[in-house]
């Protein structure tokens, strides 16, 4: 089996409606003068930016080497969507999809996602499931008198919060906040509300998947050997390390990314700062972390099947 060493990759920036021109101090430029809402760190378009396979798509990578870099088991794509949300405006109301959910309509997974929250302005929320009693009739009413955020559960966040959102939770990103997002790699999404913008709606097909509860919410953080459990769930584990200078070892047991947060330094000898995601193909073992100063980063893993 080819050995595959870690690699760099160059963010895909996502216009979205809702989006920012300006996404520093994270990113200088995005290359474009459209709004950008989302930073693709592991998305399939994302291009390599370092290593023997510089200038090739992380997608086609994977799909050509499949088991180096993901390892046994993988459905020939990279198992963890990254980003970095940017909401300049609020979200649509929306919602995704289970496994069986997608499957039946011929999607490879679902999409459960978490949200770790890196920037929060005071009185930041976000919308999380629906409150006690409200059901289908309630949603479909609520869009024609414009009232679907009132039934919804407006949760506080700060930074530092790591937030769950299990597939089939009805829920909202509001502005005020910078989030790093790992997913299950899905883009599929109901929007059942967007606040009378000209998008299209998908109000039955959102209903069909959604979940009157759920298991999502704010998850505790957890200190651990040399690091913080920000979240352990099914489909990924986040964690944060913060290294105050010297060297670290970092277990990777599983396909995963590192992402930088704060500072900069190395990965295997490849150049990691805030905002960029290197990728650790399965079978590294640990990789070595160096900095001369403080870096902050996180390791988004994805279990072995």
């Amino acid at each position: 089996m080819t050995k595959v060493t870690p690699f760099r990759l160059t963010p895909y920036f996502s216009e979205r409606i809702w989006g920012k021109q300006d996404l520093r101090p994270w990113y200088e430029s995005t290359g474009t003068k459209e709004l950008v809402g989302e930073a693709w760190l592991t998305g399939p378009d994302c291009v390599i930016e370092t290593g023997e396979f510089a200038g090739r798509s992380l997608a086609s990578v994977v799909k050509e080497l499949g088991e180096a870099v993901i390892g046994p088991g993988g459905d020939g794509e990279f198992p963890l969507l990254v980003k970095i949300l940017f909401p300049n405006e609020k979200l649509s109301v929306q919602v995704h999809p289970d496994d069986a959910h997608a499957q039946a309509m011929g999607q490879p997974r679902g999409k459960t996602e978490c949200w770790y929250v890196l920037e929060a302005e005071p009185g930041a929320t976000v919308a999380l499931g629906l409150k006690p009693g409200v059901g289908e009739a309630e949603l479909r009413a609520s869009v024609a008198d414009n009232t679907m955020e009132e039934l919804l559960n407006h949760v506080p966040v700060a930074e530092g919060d790591m937030v769950f959102v299990d597939a089939g939770t009805v829920h909202a990103i509001e502005p005020g906040v910078v989030l790093l997002e790992t997913q299950q790699t899905s883009d599929v999404t109901f929007r059942l509300y967007d606040y009378g913008r000209p998008r299209p709606l998908h109000l039955e097909q959102g209903i069909g998947v959604m979940k009157t509860q759920t298991k999502a919410g704010k998850i505790a953080p957890r200190s651990m050997d040399e690091f913080t459990r920000l979240i352990e769930q099914q489909y990924f584990s986040v964690d944060r390390f913060d290294l105050a200078s010297g060297s670290l070892t970092v277990p990777m047991d599983g396909a995963g990314c590192l992402v930088g947060l704060k500072g900069s330094g190395t990965v295997a000898g490849v150049a990691l700062r805030a905002g960029q995601a290197v990728v650790v193909p399965v079978g590294s073992g640990g990789v070595v972390v160096e900095a001369e100063a403080k870096f902050s980063f996180a390791r988004c893993l994805s279990p072995l099947a």
